[in-house]
């Protein structure tokens, strides 16, 4: 229930802009161009199969992975400070 200026469904509209926030910004993360022969951190080789599958891709299984728990600890939103979480 919207109140004030607010108009009706204002908190679907602040959700749905969320969701289309991260998509665009995980999007944005996808790797994109010719795929890489060795890795652009430690110069492993990156196996036939990997490069096939992601186009693009430039780095190993190890440091991609690595890269993503990194990236997993700042998600770059503030939650506790969102009406989504006061919600729950």
């Amino acid at each position: 229930m919207a109140v004030g200026w607010a108009g009706d469904g204002a908190e679907q509209d602040q959700i749905n802009s969320t969701i289309e926030d991260g998509i665009a910004r995980a999007r944005s993360a996808l790797p994109a161009g010719e795929s890489l022969a060795f890795c652009e951190l430690c110069d492993a080789p990156i196996p036939p199969g990997r490069r096939k599958a992601i186009p693009g891709v430039r780095r190993c299984v190890q440091c991609q992975a690595a890269e993503d728990q990194k990236a997993t600890a700042f998600s770059g939103y503030n939650r506790r400070g969102s009406k989504d979480s006061q919600l729950r």
